[in-house]
This record gives C-alpha cells, sequence and structure tokens, in this order.
C-alpha cells in the first residue's frame, strides 16, 4: 500500500434505539431449499501463508453468476466465488460475511475464521465469497508490476512505478475495472441474498466490510436483516482525513504495545518512548540499509507493512517485539513473513490479488484524485503523528494514474427504513479508529453502537466476552442493544 506502496499505504488504510429486529422470521425455515448456488467440495483454498487448506467439516464452495455490468443485466457475466459453513443446528436462514479489505478474499478468509464465528455457527450457514475484482472472482490482476514495487529502492522513481501498474492493470483486467467498486459489490450481494434464499439480507461486516454493508443498507433498506458492521468505517471523511485519521490510530496503539512491551521486560526498551523510537528507527534505516533474507531483502516498504501488520491486534504484539528484536539483530525472516501476509504474497513468489483489488476498489470509489502537491501535504502531517508509515519522493496518487475515473456514490450513507444496524466501534482500534464508529452510525440513521473499550482491529474477533454476547444476542435472538451500551476491556 505505497507508491506505489506508499501511494497504497496511504490511499488504502485502506475500512440508539431499542427494540427487536426480527428479519429472520421471513427466511425459509430450517430444511428448506437455501436457493440456486450449487455447492459441491472446494478445491483451492489457500490459507494465510499461501499454501492449500483442507476444508473443515460443513464447509462446501459454489459460485453465482452476476452481470459485469448491472447496467446491462442480460449481458456478459462473471462468476462470484462462493463459500459456506453449513448451520451445525437448528437454520435460521445464511449469514453472509466480509472479512475486509477491500480486495481480502472471503472464500479464503471464511475457511480460515469459521472457528471464530461457531456460536453464530449454530443457527446460521456461515456465507462469504470474493467481491468483484477480488481473486476468483474476476480478481484484478497487474502482472508483474505490483511485484516490482516491493523490491524497488527507497529512492526509486515513485511516479513512474505508478503509472507503469496502473497500465499493467488496464493491459490485464481492463475489461472488469469500469466495473469493480463497492456499488457494484453491494448489487452483487442482494443478487446473492435472493440466490440464498434469504427474504433480508443477515450479514457480518468487518472493517471494509463495514463500508460494504452500509452501501448495500442505503441502496436496499427493505433487504437488510441482521446487520452487523464491527470495525466501522465512514466512507464519507476525504483522503487526507482518511490518512490523518488512520495514522493517528496507529501511533496510538504503537504506543500501547510499547507500554505494554515495557511492563513485561521489553527487548526493544526499558521504557515507552525509547520503544517507539526503536520502531521508527529501525524501519527508516531500512531506506538505506535493507536487510537480507535468503535471496530477498527487508526493504523500506515492506518494513512499513511488517511493523504495521501485529498492530492490528493485541494478541500480536509479542511478535512485533520479536520479529523487531531479530531484525536488528540481522534476522528478519519474521517480519518479511508479516509483510508477505499483509500483500498477499505465495510460496511461490507470486501474489494474489489483493492489494491489486484494492486499488482497483478504491479508485473507483473515490472520485478524488490526489496530486503531488497534496500527497506531500499529507506526507508531512504523517510524519508528524506516526513516521513509520511516512514516506520520502512524493508524486501524485495510485488514483491519478488510474484508467478508470472513479465517483463518490459509495461515499453516501443513509440507510433510512431499514431494520436496526449494530455497529460495532473499539477504542483501541488502529485501522478503524472509535470515531468512525459513532459518525457513520449517524449517517446510517437506523444505527445503534456498542462501544467496545479495549484494543485491537475487529472487537468480536478479540474474544470479548461482552462483545461477543452482545452480538451474538442480536444475530441469533435479534435483541438490539440499549442505546449506550459499552462493554470494557
Amino acid at each position: 500500500m505505497k507508491k506505489p506502496i506508499a501511494t497504497f499505504l496511504l490511499g488504502a488504510l485502506l475500512l440508539s434505539a431499542c427494540g427487536t429486529a426480527d428479519p429472520a422470521a421471513k427466511t425459509p425455515p430450517a430444511g428448506n431449499s437455501t436457493g440456486t448456488v450449487a455447492w459441491s467440495t472446494c478445491t483451492d483454498l489457500v490459507g494465510p501463508d499461501g499454501k492449500q487448506l483442507t476444508p473443515g467439516p460443513g464447509v462446501e464452495c459454489g459460485k453465482l453468476q452476476v452481470p459485469l455490468d448491472h447496467a446491462q443485466p442480460g449481458g456478459e457475466k462473471i462468476d462470484l466465488a462462493l463459500i459456506r459453513v453449513k448451520a451445525t443446528g437448528e437454520r435460521l436462514g445464511s449469514l453472509v460475511f466480509n472479512f475486509g479489505g477491500p480486495g481480502a478474499s472471503g472464500v479464503d478468509s471464511m475457511a480460515v475464521a469459521a472457528p471464530a464465528f461457531a456460536k453464530l455457527g449454530t443457527r446460521y450457514d456461515l456465507v462469504s465469497f470474493d467481491p468483484r475484482g477480488v481473486d476468483r472472482s474476476a480478481g484484478v490482476t497487474c502482472g508483474d508490476e505490483f511485484a516490482k514495487s516491493l523490491a524497488a529502492d527507497a529512492d526509486a522513481d515513485q511516479d513512474a512505478m505508478s503509472k507503469e501498474l496502473a497500465q499493467a492493470c488496464q493491459r490485464e483486467s481492463g475489461k472488469v475495472l469500469p466495473h469493480v467498486g463497492t456499488v457494484n459489490a453491494a448489487k452483487d450481494l442482494d443478487l446473492l441474498r435472493a440466490a440464498l434464499g434469504d427474504q433480508r439480507l443477515n450479514y457480518f461486516g468487518l472493517s471494509y466490510g463495514t463500508h460494504l454493508g452500509a452501501v448495500y443498507a442505503t441502496h436496499f433498506p427493505k433487504n437488510v436483516g441482521r446487520f452487523v458492521l464491527d470495525s466501522a468505517f465512514d466512507p464519507s471523511v476525504t483522503y487526507e482525513e482518511r490518512a490523518v485519521i488512520q495514522a493517528t490510530g496507529f501511533d496510538q496503539a504503537l504506543e500501547a504495545f510499547a507500554e505494554d512491551c515495557v511492563a513485561k521486560s521489553c527487548e526493544l526498551g526499558g521504557d515507552p518512548a525509547t520503544v517507539v523510537k526503536t520502531v521508527e528507527d529501525f524501519v527508516e534505516g531500512l531506506k538505506t540499509n535493507p536487510i537480507k533474507v535468503g535471496d530477498r531483502e527487508l526493504t523500506f516498504w515492506l518494513g512499513q507493512l511488517a511493523v504495521i501488520t501485529p498492530l492490528y491486534a493485541k494478541q500480536s504484539w509479542p511478535v512485533l517485539e520479536q520479529a523487531t528484536a531479530a531484525a536488528r539483530k540481522g534476522n528478519a525472516t519474521i517480519l518479511l513473513a508479516l509483510a508477505d501476509s499483509y500483500t498477499g504474497r505465495r510460496p511461490d513468489g507470486t501474489y494474489n490479488t489483493m492489494m491489486t483489488s484494492l486499488a482497483a476498489i478504491n479508485c473507483a470509489d473515490y472520485a478524488e484524485r490526489p496530486t503531488a502537491a497534496q500527497m506531500k501535504r499529507v506526507n508531512e502531517r504523517i510524519k508528524d503523528i506516526f513516521p513509520v508509515l511516512s514516506f520520502d519522493g512524493i508524486s501524485s496518487g495510485t488514483c491519478e494514474h488510474w484508467p478508470v475515473r472513479g465517483d463518490d456514490a459509495a461515499r453516501r450513507i443513509d440507510a433510512t427504513g431499514s431494520a436496526p444496524i449494530l455497529v460495532v466501534g473499539g477504542k483501541g482500534d488502529p485501522a478503524t479508529p472509535f470515531q468512525w464508529a459513532t459518525s457513520l452510525t449517524e449517517k446510517l440513521r437506523t444505527g445503534v453502537l456498542l462501544t467496545y473499550e479495549g484494543e485491537g482491529h475487529g472487537a468480536y474477533l478479540t474474544g470479548d466476552g461482552c462483545v461477543m454476547k452482545t452480538v451474538d444476542a442480536y444475530v441469533i435472538e435479534g435483541k438490539v442493544p440499549a442505546a449506550g451500551t459499552t462493554c470494557a476491556a
């Protein structure tokens, strides 16, 4: 996520009412047909390490044909790749997930994450998909240009690389580029709802998945069932606001990590300020002294991604300490693996479409095309807040060179007329800071905010008992939490 990584990093950092919602009452009863999708054994699941996964019990895969261009429903079709984990108990219907990105494979994510949602899986088929432009669903590919940018020196001609990336994406995926984006994905989501046999869509979105869910609720408010939007993203913010707010979130996460590390005897310093400076200096040093890892290098760009990856969850903070300490001694194997997991690098050296899909979807969702002057201003602000994400050699952003013009349709949110939507925001979320949960709740008009006071991106995935109990009661029983409900860390 830059320049191209720097541009990606800043451009994509990037994703009360009381009463009872009762959407599941209108879904088919247990045992009825679940729609028109032909399900079969999964054959190509991939884990976070890029290696093939064996599907677990009750896991099936399928495809759904949708129009390439929703304005021409009878025209060319593309296949959406689907996965489901069949309900283990009395079935209420399907619960569709988007795990974030934009650009993450929902198929692969569900294969790994399903156990974390086992309680919900007692009553619902857990369903996910690769959105259009992602991986198996006409995924956006761009040749070797993205890989080249990761290996580039920090002082490489970033603007030239950005242009070359956009041109490569056009050459390889020009047909799909005009038709990706969150509004089109929301229209696909409604076709998926119908294909699953549900009159209303029951949905769980995390990070960017909250954006997709909010857009769906805006366009199809009467079809909203039990909706959970966890780690909420407010798409109305500008490019600069988004970058600054997220930099602030990651800065706070790094400081929290440093305090926690010191409290447990930290290899990176004896006090929090020293720990923070150690991490910042280490990343900065990679500009001129990348670290060899076999026949590869941990470059500055990869180092940035490696450091922010463990900041997403408190559970992975010890990994950041251990990996950084090892890299300072010359062994950057763990950090490089963290960066590879972020960028979607496979064991054979190829990449999935995570980062190129991310660029395509973001450029479709925003009319903004940041200029070199805007990028420079943003970077100066980032440098003051969270130096780990700053960079030199400013040029215009990736979207400035993108072959397809974006629009702001996906930034308009208003779900008036929908059933209550549960928005979950974490006070210590670095990637989607809490203020977005409050603003998205207001924009939805039908949102109900659940506040989690702990650390991490994805409150439900922290395993916090209060959050899980509240969300489970809403999704399974339709119990909407009271206004102002808060879960302590």
